[in-house]
């Protein structure tokens, strides 16, 4: 089982240079060029998501590294390995819930500050205003727990977290998704998407 975690979140993150930053080597697969590493992430960890969402890997919570490869295989991975289709979406409601319990437990607060970044991030895709509302909460709190030099990048986390509040504000759901997951869009959020100020996916 430990095994399995740290090959989840050594995949993810790689090896943190110090105590505050990020590995450099994976900001191509976080944030820019996410899709070509979809096939490496399901032949190396699609056991693992499958697993995990028939539950058989609950047990994992027990730990906070654990919690947060299970977070990572059902917020992440699950983007990774559905990529185009509703069954990417299918397990945030799982993991904002492990997200949500973790932070009640403390969890966050043994990670990794970039670990803590992902812990979080489960909260930003809920449509669901309470949640976003601790989306903004917890990343505000990381900053705040980061020395000032430090705390760029997590500045950045939280403006995207922000970003994603105003839309549910606006909408209480991300009209982008309405597509995939066979929802009809209104005329509103139709105009919304065409500005593209707001897009995510």
């Amino acid at each position: 089982m430990i095994n399995r975690i740290e090959k989840i979140l050594e995949f993810w993150f790689g090896t943190f240079p110090n105590a505050w930053t990020g590995d450099e080597s994976r900001y191509d697969m976080w944030f820019n060029n996410g899709a070509a590493y979809d096939s490496e992430i399901f032949s190396a960890f699609g056991t693992d998501y499958f697993r995990a969402v028939k539950g058989e890997l609950d047990s994992w919570t027990e730990s906070a590294r654990g919690r947060l490869a299970l977070i990572i295989l059902l917020d992440q991975f699950s983007r990774h390995i559905h990529r185009g289709a509703a069954e990417s979406f299918a397990q945030d409601e799982k993991s904002q819930q492990l997200c949500i319990e973790g932070i009640s437990a403390g969890d966050d607060l043994n990670l990794h500050p970039v670990e803590r970044s992902f812990f979080y991030l489960p909260l930003e895709h809920a449509e669901d205003m309470q949640r976003q509302n601790l989306s903004i909460e917890a990343f505000t709190r990381l900053i705040q727990d980061v020395p000032e030099q430090y705390r760029k990048s997590f500045e950045g986390s939280l403006e995207w977290a922000e970003k994603h509040r105003y839309v549910i504000e606006q909408f209480g759901r991300f009209p982008e998704l309405n597509e995939i997951l066979g929802r009809e869009s209104t005329q509103e959020e139709i105009a919304f998407m065409k500005e593209g100020k707001f897009l995510f996916l």
